[in-house]
């Protein structure tokens, strides 16, 4: 496929044009001026398709597009990834991780220092650190945050002459005549302390808010359920939207011991708690923004913090026109941070160093336009004007070619616009799973059971997951040997990574086993050639998928044909997602496709969906397949609060190998994210679990102006042409009327 590029004349020149035009009837020089003028225009070289204003050229700011509108920018409840591209350069959690390092290392980010953690028993005695799990009570994490931090601009903080709070007591006249946040002509800032931590945490049992895992929290933050409770009570005796203030209600979980530390109690053990600290839902929020927001007549103009959020990070959100454009710009506030000074060894190499110790953020504005459909979007990536861009299946071939050894690179067309391409495997896991409460694919009696399993390992093995990526996704994935993806601990490389049941190592690699092993397996669970010995019937399962479109045809199709191969006749159930749901959370379904993307590195995160009482069916947690094998929940519940290392891995394996025989999944597949970045896109470094990374990128806008230039200069000769033959074809008819005219002055003038 050959690049499409708008090339059209400039706006002046075009101007010009229609103005010689209009004059052709009225002077018989006319056309050819035009002709001569449209050949000088030929040379113009301003470009017309620029969708950007003209004063923004040369400036640092870096261009990109969302498809989807999002629905909450409050850290309380936004937990989208087209939410959080914006909330994570926007607020800041105490923890990050290192832009450079991998594995992934937890870093600080607003803290001084990495959060201590202790662990106490029944009594209040401390206990050490490598306590058995059964003799701590609950753990206390202290976090000190750096002083000196501030919040954005903003009217939320302005203060009069007797330094009380400007806009705190506004009415709904008031408010009716402002129209963006931009129309308040005073604003001001404050110092981050630990009580805006606190109150975000407080916030996660508002009754209003509903957050997505104020269920999780509530199991580990003491206090957090019954503090949810005493909110509700009080929100019976306010009126409307009018103001909770939380600072009111102590919440027995979270401690202010100074003005910059506050600490965390959580119930037991959880060491998992760390990585949430990297995550918005603890980011601070400050109780004047709360306050502001939560007067009469905001909500009516759209004033929240689920559309304008306020937070300490390196940008801040100046416009939402979610429907055209958002704009982040520098928040002026921000400093102490600084672009790392280590990484991996390949960084050096790969120039990822040389804005080592320097002052973040490097750009100085974000522009996000939405783009509903793919293809002006790519269009505009070509031309310049987007400076990034994932890719699509329509324009796959034109960017990324597959060499004989089955690697993604970059076309050659490509590379010699100085596109790059960068891959990197997402931490999540896309698999078919089967419900185990199904007397077929799962069984009841312990005879039952067992041909099940077999039943499950032979369609484990003929569904070909490594065609599947091939044809549907360009390739864009891996085959998942378990339900951990990559750079997760307990993920194995190589042959010590295989799943035996479905694969054999040969000759250095993973090969699935052949079509006639699984129907022997078939055979052994009593359907041979796909029969059932004991109702000599044909064996028929049904797969259970959400509404598909017609473009979904073959996929659904190419899944019947992997069953046909060991005699199995698949019928596809398609609901809408509502109706999906409620069937998987009543234990209806028999085979349905499911996918999980990781909130945090760990291998809890993933092997908690196949743990027994997280069941779908009477405990509502998220065990979709209701598996419930008591050795792997006995692992599962020594694994899920051990500290890193060795011992923790083998009980990982241990759990692995269960899985794998049981076989409660097909594993399904790792997919993997491909982008392009142009040759002034610096320091980029793919990192699925992170999204705060825009302060690292930095933008060279006199490289982009020039490829721009290149890439979009007009081409005016097919006009001149077209002009001419115009003038050729008209010529004549209009030397007939001109002689007409002067026939018919002279007849009047005889």
């Amino acid at each position: 496929m050959k690049k499409i590029r708008l090339q059209i004349i400039c706006k002046h020149c075009f101007f010009v044009l229609i103005y010689f035009f209009s004059r052709l009837a009225f002077h018989r020089k006319s056309f050819f001026g035009l002709y001569f003028l449209t050949l000088a225009l030929s040379g113009c070289a301003d470009i017309w398709n620029n969708p950007y204003p003209s004063p923004d050229s040369g400036k640092n700011i870096l261009y990109s597009a969302f498809a989807e509108r999002p629905k909450h920018l409050d850290p309380v409840q936004s937990y989208s990834s087209n939410e959080i591209q914006f909330t994570a350069q926007i607020y800041q959690p105490p923890l990050q991780y290192h832009f450079l390092k991998r594995p992934l290392v937890l870093i600080p980010q607003t803290v001084s220092n990495m959060p201590t953690v202790r662990y106490f028993d029944n009594n209040d005695t401390p206990l050490p650190t490598d306590a058995a799990d059964t003799q701590i009570a609950y753990s206390i994490y202290e976090i000190s945050i750096r002083p000196g931090i501030l919040y954005q601009p903003h009217p939320a903080f302005a203060r009069d002459e007797q330094n009380e709070l400007l806009y705190h007591a506004l009415t709904a006249q008031d408010i009716q005549r402002i129209d963006k946040i931009s129309d308040f002509e005073h604003s001001g800032t404050r110092e981050l302390v630990a009580d805006d931590y606190i109150y975000q945490i407080k916030r996660l049992a508002h009754p209003s808010l509903h957050s997505p895992i104020f269920g999780l929290m509530a199991d580990y933050i003491t206090g957090l359920r019954e503090y949810a409770d005493i909110l509700k009570e009080q929100a019976k005796t306010q009126s409307g939207n009018s103001f909770l203030d939380l600072r009111n209600f102590p919440l027995s979980g979270v401690e202010q011991i100074d003005s910059h530390t506050y600490r965390i109690r959580i119930q037991g053990k959880y060491p998992q708690f760390i990585y949430w600290l990297t995550m918005a839902f603890f980011a601070p929020v400050p109780w004047e923004a709360d306050h502001f927001f939560s007067q009469p007549g905001m909500a009516e103009k759209n004033f929240t913090l689920d559309w304008y959020p306020v937070g300490t990070g390196p940008y801040m959100l100046t416009e939402n026109n979610p429907n055209r454009i958002m704009v982040l710009e520098r928040n002026p506030n921000f400093q102490g941070e600084f672009y790392p000074d280590e990484g991996m060894p390949e960084d050096v190499t790969k120039g990822l160093l040389q804005d080592a110790g320097e002052p973040l953020p490097f750009i100085d504005k974000i522009v996000y336009s939405r783009e509903k459909e793919s293809i002006p979007y790519w269009n505009k990536f070509l031309q310049g004007y987007y400076d990034a861009s994932s890719i699509g299946s329509d324009s796959f071939d034109q960017a990324v070619q597959i060499t004989g050894q089955g690697e993604a690179t970059i076309t050659e067309e490509m590379e010699a616009q100085g596109i790059r391409l960068e891959t990197a495997v997402a931490p999540s896991t896309y698999y078919m799973g089967f419900n185990m409460l199904d007397p077929v694919v799962g069984g009841r009696t312990s005879e039952e059971k067992a041909s099940a399993r077999k039943l499950r390992q032979a369609i484990s093995i003929a569904i070909n997951y490594e065609e599947y990526l091939s044809i549907f996704a360009n390739g864009r994935g891996i085959a998942a040997q378990s339900p951990i993806p990559p750079g997760i601990e307990g993920y194995h490389e190589g042959e010590a990574g295989i799943n035996p049941v479905v694969y054999e190592w040969h000759n250095g690699e993973a090969r699935r086993k052949s079509i006639s092993q699984a129907k022997v397996l078939l055979a052994e669970a009593g359907y041979p050639g796909g029969i059932s010995r004991k109702t000599g019937k044909p064996l028929v399962l049904y797969y259970d998928v959400t509404a598909r479109s017609a473009d979904d045809r073959s996929v659904l199709d190419w899944m019947r044909k992997q069953f046909r191969k060991i005699d199995i006749q698949l019928v596809v159930r398609s609901t809408d997602y509502n109706r999906f749901q409620d069937k998987i959370r009543k234990g209806n379904a028999q085979i349905f496709e499911w996918g999980w993307n990781a909130d945090y590195p760990d291998p809890e995160n993933f092997l908690f969906l196949l743990y027994g009482p997280q069941g779908k069916v009477g405990n509502s947690g998220e065990n979709a397949a209701n598996y419930d094998n008591a050795e792997f929940n006995r692992l599962f519940e020594q694994m899920k609060n051990m500290e890193h290392g060795p011992q923790r891995i083998n009980i990982i394996d241990r759990m692995i190998n269960i899985l794998r025989e049981d076989a409660p999944w097909l594993w399904g597949y790792h997919p993997k994210e491909f982008a392009l970045f142009h040759a002034w896109y610096k320091n980029v470094k793919p990192n699925r679990m992170s999204y705060n990374l825009i302060k690292y990128y930095r933008i060279d806008p006199e490289l982009r102006d020039q490829k721009r230039n290149e890439w979009n200069k007009p081409v005016l000769w097919p006009t001149g042409i077209a002009t001419a033959l115009l003038i050729f074809i008209l010529l004549p008819a209009w030397v007939a009327y001109r002689r007409k005219q002067q026939q018919s002055a002279t007849h009047q003038t005889a």
